[in-house]
């Protein structure tokens, strides 16, 4: 079983930044695709940012440039830095893990961004 545990979330300015990290409990970490989600009040859950095992890096166009994900293989962790956030950044974040196929999913951790 893959315990993915998230922290970092919280309350900032517009223009502000903050940084999310994942911890997987897992030692197949390395390997495996990790992922950051995310979920607006009344919205699908949409994909924010990839990294792959070889570190290839995905974003969706609303946050490139301003979103960074990052991998620690050593320590297991997932990071999302997120820098000029914006309201519309507002959301639960989720950490996602592909294992061989099957997705793993995080608590969540809530991003909000006032005006």
């Amino acid at each position: 079983q893959v315990q993915l545990v998230e922290s970092g979330g919280g309350l900032v300015q517009a223009g502000g930044s903050l940084r999310l990290s994942c911890v997987s409990s897992v030692s197949t970490f390395s390997i495996n695709t990790m992922a950051w989600y995310r979920q607006a009040p009344g919205k699908q859950r949409e994909l924010v940012a990839s990294i792959s095992s070889g570190s290839i890096r995905n974003y969706t166009d609303s946050v490139k440039s301003r979103f960074t994900i990052s991998r620690d293989n050593a320590k297991n962790t997932v990071s999302l830095q997120m820098n000029s956030l914006k309201p519309e950044d507002t959301a639960v974040y989720y950490c996602n893990q592909n294992r061989f196929g099957r997705n793993f999913w995080g608590q969540g951790t809530q991003v909000t961004v006032s005006s």
